[in-house]
């Protein structure tokens, strides 16, 4: 931009666009101070050189909107593939299902593959319901660009997104709903309270087994030694 361009001539496009034609680098950059704007270089490459007068803050906006706007549409240039086969389980069905479904969601495009393998080839009819069931599974997020086509051992369609107003949502985006608290527990007059009751603690197996030699000593005639078993007493 303006003393850093370092071609001695340059092919200059005024600020409405218009062609001035080659002219010398001193030359562009006093029409560019008469503009009161700056001289750009955007096509450094180009024999000779292409220069526009400009305003550089502005040319810099430009850039950044097309480039915003380039990738709104990224998503629409992508393709995913989800591969099939005619003998697929329900729950993997599914599963490729719901990928799918996400993919056109976020507004690309899903190539459907179905690959026949060994002696499948000789029943494609099979590998076609498939794939028809699948699209008709898929019908509320995306259409088929064409019907499905067997090319070589395989059976493929393009599925693109309906525009977004008239897409179902997305079935996997649901918040769930908060639980319920627990109901509290009324404690009226000579109501127990379960909770209460299982919160006791149980007596310790030493407990038990303290009491259970308490006892055996009582049933044997006292604890331990009798201090009065060797008095006698005298007869009258």
């Amino acid at each position: 931009m303006n003393g850093r361009i370092r071609a001695r001539e340059i092919r200059v496009i005024g600020v409405e666009g218009e062609q001035i034609g080659v002219v010398e680098l001193p030359a562009a950059l006093n029409l560019a101070r008469a503009a009161g704007v700056d001289l750009v270089e955007v096509a450094p490459n180009a024999v000779p050189p292409v220069c526009r007068l400009v305003d550089y803050g502005k040319f810099k906006y430009e850039l950044a909107k097309k480039d915003r706007e380039s990738k709104k549409h990224q998503h629409a240039n992508t393709v995913k593939e989800v591969q099939l086969s005619a003998r697929i389980d329900p729950h993997d069905l599914g599963i490729k299902l719901a990928h799918t479904v996400g993919f056109l969601c976020e507004e690309m495009k899903v190539k459907v593959t179905l690959r026949f393998r060994g002696r499948e080839m000789a029943h494609t009819e099979i590998g076609r319901r498939v794939v028809e069931k699948f699209l008709q599974d898929v019908e509320p997020w995306g259409h088929p660009d064409s019907p499905p086509k067997l090319i070589g051992r395989s059976v493929i369609v393009m599925v693109s997104p309906h525009p977004k107003h008239k897409r179902a949502k997305n079935p996997h985006e649901t918040t769930e709903a908060p639980a319920d608290p627990p109901p509290e527990h009324s404690h009226g007059p000579g109501a127990t309270d379960i909770s209460d009751a299982a919160s006791e603690p149980e007596p310790s197996a030493g407990v038990q087994k303290v009491a259970r030699v308490a006892t055996d000593a009582a049933e044997s005639g006292g604890l331990g030694q009798n201090p009065f078993s060797g008095l006698t007493i005298p007869s009258a």
